[in-house]
């Protein structure tokens, strides 16, 4: 599937971050502050010092809830896989994710995702920017947003880095009104840009020199033109040249033993893999993406197939990320645009369902081995609260300490807000 995202050509080159006045206390210290106080130098370098993080691994296409968190066996939609307990008593999953169920006491489970959108071309950039009300301008990927609205750490890494099968490059289109700057550098299946060995006919004084041929180039060029392209150029080119000194994040050999089996030798596992590592270098915002969750034929036989390549990889990540300490300051996001219908069609699949479907969490700022929401007896529906992309926006920004209420971007003048303005916290999930 292409790349779901547009850009706004006529918006200028200018956009920052302000906030409304904020009236009372802000909740839970740091976790609790809002981009306006990040502003403040003291408050910012506390922000960098934590070093929040995330990982969002994106399922294109849409897995079934109802093979994988949310079963339904023996009922008119169930299909045929059983369910298996899990690591919360009364808690069951589909038994194609027994390594998730192990782990069930550090995850946190939406069950009532309801998002109204059934198309792939719209559901996706709907469900990636947020959804917030329309204004007139393209807004930003998840990753985008969150590497704007958060000072990155000074390690010498990209901040936004997406892992996906097939080419990479520099994602500008990522970035939204943001600004091609704030775009992601794409590993295509997980490997680094293209040259980034310097040839050993290059010594690096004449590399250096090289290069400051190239930005006195650059600089003349910029006159007299609109340099937001440009400018991105540069930091791709830059974020490229920086992980020339990184190489070792690519190294195979530089793993432990038994991490490739671990984790799997199928795309996604390997990807996952490569996200530990990005993860654990300090990597800021890094997407993972899987392609082929779009089942609407043969249903049963591919999510057997294609399950446990999640279910094991995601597990072993989540244990890792626990084990070393990471998953205190990192949240993980796994989700796709939508579920997969109760009702099984003529060709034995399951079609695009928003109604009702999960999204599956762990890690900062979260109650862990907690399941929100639930669905009807069939699967069918919700049963009570439901909960829209928003609210999902603005509980992962809640997690990284900004208040989806309080601040907002600032668009050539005009306030945007970061969430939908209609929407709020999913509660019960928050620490």
């Amino acid at each position: 599937m292409s790349e779901h995202a547009h850009h706004h050509a006529c918006l200028g080159p200018q956009h920052d971050v302000s906030r409304r006045h904020v009236l009372g206390s802000l909740a839970g210290g740091a976790a609790g502050l809002g981009l306006g106080r990040l502003l403040d130098p003291t408050v910012a370098a506390e922000v960098k010092k934590q070093q929040k993080q995330v990982l969002f691994i994106w399922l294109d296409g849409g897995i079934s809830q109802l093979e994988t968190w949310d079963p339904k066996p023996g009922t008119e939609f169930g299909g045929p896989f059983r369910s298996i307990p899990t690591k919360l008593p009364g808690v069951h999953f589909g038994e194609l994710v027994p390594d998730t169920a192990a782990i069930a006491d550090k995850l946190t489970l939406i069950r009532s995702m309801s998002t109204k959108d059934e198309n792939h071309s719209s559901g996706v950039p709907r469900i990636q920017r947020g959804d917030p009300k329309n204004r007139g301008v393209t807004y930003p990927f998840l990753g985008s947003a969150v590497t704007k609205l958060l000072d990155g750490p000074d390690n010498g890494l990209p901040s936004y880095m997406h892992v996906k099968p097939g080419r990479g490059g520099y994602m500008w289109k990522d970035a939204g009104f943001l600004g091609p700057r704030y775009g992601a550098l794409g590993l295509g299946d997980g490997k680094p840009p293209i040259h980034i060995r310097r040839p050993d006919s290059l010594t690096a004084d004449r590399a250096a020199i090289r290069d400051r041929l190239r930005q006195q180039a650059n600089k003349s060029f910029k006159t007299g033109r609109l340099d937001r392209f440009i400018s991105a150029y540069d930091y791709s080119y830059e974020m490229a040249r920086q992980l020339t000194r990184r190489q070792d994040l690519f190294d195979p050999s530089r793993l432990p033993a038994g991490d490739a089996q671990r984790y799997g030798t199928h795309p996604l596992g390997r990807h996952l893999l490569q996200a530990r590592r990005l993860l654990e270098a300090g990597v800021q915002f890094v997407k993972v993406t899987s392609y082929h969750w779009d089942t609407h034929g043969d249903n049963f036989n591919m999510h057997r197939v294609m399950v446990p390549q999640v279910d094991r990889p995601f597990a072993a990540l989540v244990n890792d990320l626990d084990d070393r300490g990471l998953l205190d300051h990192t949240l993980v996001v796994l989700m796709s645009e939508f579920g997969r219908t109760p009702k099984i069609n003529s060709r034995l699949g399951r079609d695009h369902w928003p109604e009702a479907w999960s999204v599956m969490l762990a890690g900062l700022g979260l109650k862990p081995g907690l399941v929100a929401g639930k669905t009807t007896a069939n699967g069918a529906f919700c049963d009570g609260a439901e909960y829209d992309i928003g609210h999902l926006f603005h509980t992962i920004f809640n997690c990284l300490g900004i208040d989806a209420k309080t601040t907002e971007y600032v668009n050539n003048g005009q306030p945007l807000p970061i969430a939908h303005d209609d929407m709020d916290v999913i509660a019960e999930v928050l620490k």
